[in-house]
């Protein structure tokens, strides 16, 4: 069941969803059944120039394959060229209980614009604590103009049948908790990466 404007505002002041912002300007961003998260000043782009691969299963083709940007300027915008794919970051930071997930969505405005804000990744389990990923992609052929601050993307919550036994802050192959900066994929870590890594010892 998805949460409602209602019952969304009610989790926040309740503190059963922690919203971590450096103003309460989310309460407004509360839409008949998400929450919209604006864009934080901070970016990843990949050095696709300087590398030739990203191997799952191996793990040094990920070393230093991006490079951070900061907005500082929130008048200032970062501009996604056409095709590029980059990782932002929301400006919120959220919490949510064992008994919560959320999925994030793109905005209908941005995605007039050919902005896509995730991949495949639009999924926050229970538990889940700090910033959201976002990997943005331009499929317009126009460059577009992204500005800290900006409403990016939504959330919208729905309830479990029961709390998780093991939410993802106690998941013992979690990797992206408490979050503050976009992260790239840590998907070397994943147990059946470190299998393959071995075998080619």
């Amino acid at each position: 069941m998805i949460l409602s404007d209602h019952d969304i505002r009610d989790a926040i002041k309740s503190g059963r969803i922690k919203i971590d912002s450096p103003d309460e300007k989310y309460f407004d961003n509360i839409g008949p059944s998400s929450l919209d998260l604006r864009c934080g000043s901070h970016f990843k782009v990949y050095e696709h120039t300087k590398f030739s691969l990203l191997d799952p299963a191996n793990p040094a083709t990920f070393e230093n394959c991006s490079r951070m940007l900061e907005v500082k300027d929130p008048s200032e915008p970062f501009i996604v060229q056409p095709n590029d794919f980059i990782l932002g970051v929301t400006l919120e930071k959220i919490t949510l209980p064992d008994d919560l997930v959320a999925r994030v969505e793109g905005r209908s405005s941005l995605g007039r614009l050919g902005i896509i804000v995730h991949s495949t990744a639009g999924f926050v389990d229970p538990g889940f604590a700090g910033t959201i990923t976002l990997e943005i992609t331009n499929i317009n052929k126009m460059p577009v103009a992204l500005y800290p601050g900006m409403r990016v993307c939504q959330l919208a919550f729905e309830t479990l049948t029961s709390p998780a036994e093991v939410d993802y802050s106690k998941k013992a192959t979690q990797k992206y908790q408490n979050q503050v900066f976009p992260e790239e994929s840590r998907i070397c870590r994943d147990p059946e990466m470190i299998e393959i890594q071995k075998a080619r010892k």
